[in-house]
């Protein structure tokens, strides 16, 4: 590319105007340079593209032919720069189609999805919200290309890499739910109580483990895992019709106790809490459409907490 970095592309604006006005003083007023200036201009024009561009004749000054053929492509060039470096377009909410795309865990869809859909509907009712489950393994080449916009679940299952942004929204504590009428589940049980329990597990990846059996294995423990099943969904209904006993967060256990007779029992043991956070990747950092996203998905975590 020798003769490009030989090329002065601020010429290229000058020449335009030289085209559109075929005359070198109105050219200059454009330019704001004075007609000695636009004239030197014109000069290096012909120097570094070898050719006159403007011919004097009986009926005022002339492009050439090289001159002609040049017109469009420097006019298309001079758009795509100015359309390169302008300021990015305002988000009005009000008026944007937009669709946004949320990777999302199980658990953070039951909790948020309602109450966030039901907020943009009411500030944006042209943008449609996608929450799509998350994958055994972290989306970065999603997050990168734009095809998801954030990822929401656990830090410390989702372990993101640098150079994801990542911002804590809440956390929240493991629980027991079991059947409100439990024949052997009181208001508390003990670790021996638990261990002896029949355990239900929901796993998205078909394996046990998570903190609560990092624990037990720890202390040289384990449970019985007599069903695992991949889906929130069927969770609260199968508990309260058997004597299986669920550890999960605290906040989709008070859900669940809203839709099935259950009742939430404590962990006889204590757990760091889940540090539930929202990931980004650093192109969209500066978005306004991507930070009102995450603005709105802040708003409904902040209500949960």
């Amino acid at each position: 590319m020798p003769e490009l970095r030989r090329f002065d592309l601020n010429l290229l604006v000058a020449f335009d105007l030289l085209m559109q006005e075929q005359n070198v003083s109105r050219a200059a007023e454009r330019l704001f340079v004075s007609q000695s200036a636009m004239s030197h201009i014109l000069q290096r024009l012909r120097q570094q593209l070898d050719d006159p561009l403007l011919v004097k004749t009986p009926a005022g000054m002339k492009p050439t032919e090289r001159a002609l053929a040049l017109v469009e492509p420097v006019r298309a060039v001079l758009h795509d720069i100015e359309r390169l470096i302008r300021s990015p377009e305002d988000f009005d909410p009000n008026t944007s189609q937009l669709s946004f795309v949320i990777a999302a865990t199980d658990y953070i869809e039951v909790l948020i999805a309602t109450p966030l859909a039901a907020r943009v509907n009411v500030q944006a009712p042209g943008i449609s919200l996608q929450f799509r489950r998350t994958g055994t393994s972290f989306p970065s080449t999603e997050l990168e290309d734009g095809t998801v916009d954030v990822l929401l679940g656990f830090e410390v299952m989702l372990k993101p890499p640098k150079p994801f942004l990542c911002e804590t929204l809440f956390d929240d504590g493991m629980v027991c739910i079991v059947r409100a009428d439990h024949p052997s589940v009181s208001a508390t049980m003990s670790l021996e109580e638990f261990i002896k329990l029949p355990h239900m597990l929901i796993s998205r990846t078909g394996t046990s483990g998570g903190q609560v059996d990092v624990w037990l294995a720890e202390h040289g423990l384990e449970r019985r895992i007599a069903l695992m099943v991949s889906h929130f969904l069927s969770a609260p209904l199968i508990v309260a019709n058997t004597d299986m006993i669920l550890a999960l967060p605290r906040r989709t256990a008070e859900r669940f106790t809203r839709i099935a007779p259950l009742k939430i029992v404590p962990l006889p043991f204590e757990l760091p809490p889940y540090n539930s956070v929202m990931i980004w990747h650093p192109l969209r950092e500066k978005e306004q459409a991507q930070r009102w996203l995450r603005e709105q998905i802040r708003q409904v975590c902040r209500e949960l907490a």
